[in-house]
């Protein structure tokens, strides 16, 4: 699991070892990931701390080989490792404000799906989830790069889940709404710090935010045998944000 050490990605972690997976928590910040290890050992579960790049070909690579020979195999890869991007508007971006977001957005998706699938094509089957985004969707819900990448993520998993038809791999991808993470604590706390924590999530019909345990659990279901016929699937937790245009709210037009 990449982008393990906080988040979305530590939730999920988690709630993998609570299930009884042994879980191999991959990301860049080493004291964030080996926090995450500590609590799923103090759930009981077994966690392996690794420090490395998701958009690292080498990294990958060696990661998944580890997993089939120290661990007997791979059955699920959670391509989760994300970064938000430069805020700027669109005009004032350079090709550099692009290229870490497509790295670690788009590529490390690209190269989990790669070097996973091939171990569970010898094995008969996996699954891999891979994190988009409602950015990923439609515009409105994430800076430009940000988005784009998000949208070639359900792309990639809709191609490679045709790819690899017949092998028993699924790939499938979440799109979280607003969660509250690192990644967006910022707008948490400029909305606390305004008094108008009451209105985050107010577009969604649920009225409220998300919480990573509510996309962790839905990763765990698509690694589960209970979504054996789920496959190229980009599946929207998001409190049900993307099921509408853009309305007034009380008003039908």
């Amino acid at each position: 699991m990449t982008g393990a050490a906080s988040g979305i990605g530590r939730a999920s972690a988690i709630r993998f070892g609570e299930e009884g997976a042994i879980v191999t928590a991959v990301d860049v910040d080493e004291a964030g990931v080996n926090e995450t290890v500590s609590r799923i050992e103090a759930a009981g579960a077994v966690g392996i701390a690794r420090v490395g790049d998701a958009s690292s070909e080498q990294t990958v690579a060696e990661l998944v080989d580890e997993c089939v020979r120290e661990r007997g195999g791979l059955e699920a890869m959670f391509a989760n490792a994300g970064v938000g991007g430069a805020l700027e508007p669109f005009f004032d971006l350079t090709a550099e404000d692009w290229k870490r977001v497509i790295e670690v957005n788009l590529i490390g998706p690209f190269l989990a799906i790669k070097y996973a699938s091939r171990a569970m094509r010898e094995a008969g089957g996996g699954s891999i989830i891979c994190t988009a985004s409602v950015a990923g969707l439609r515009s409105g819900a994430g800076p430009t790069p940000y988005s784009a990448t998000k949208a070639g993520v359900i792309s990639l998993v809709q191609t490679t889940a045709n790819q690899l038809a017949d092998t028993g791999v699924r790939v499938n991808a979440i799109c979280p709404g607003l969660i509250e993470t690192g990644m967006t604590q910022p707008i948490f706390d400029l909305a606390r710090a305004a008094g108008k924590e009451h209105k985050i999530g107010q577009l969604n019909p649920l009225k409220r935010a998300g919480s990573p345990v509510e996309i962790a659990n839905v990763a765990v279901f698509l690694a589960s045998d209970d979504a054996s016929y789920v496959n190229g699937q980009a599946i929207a937790v998001d409190g049900g944000l993307s099921s509408s245009h853009p309305v007034v709210p009380g008003h039908l037009a």
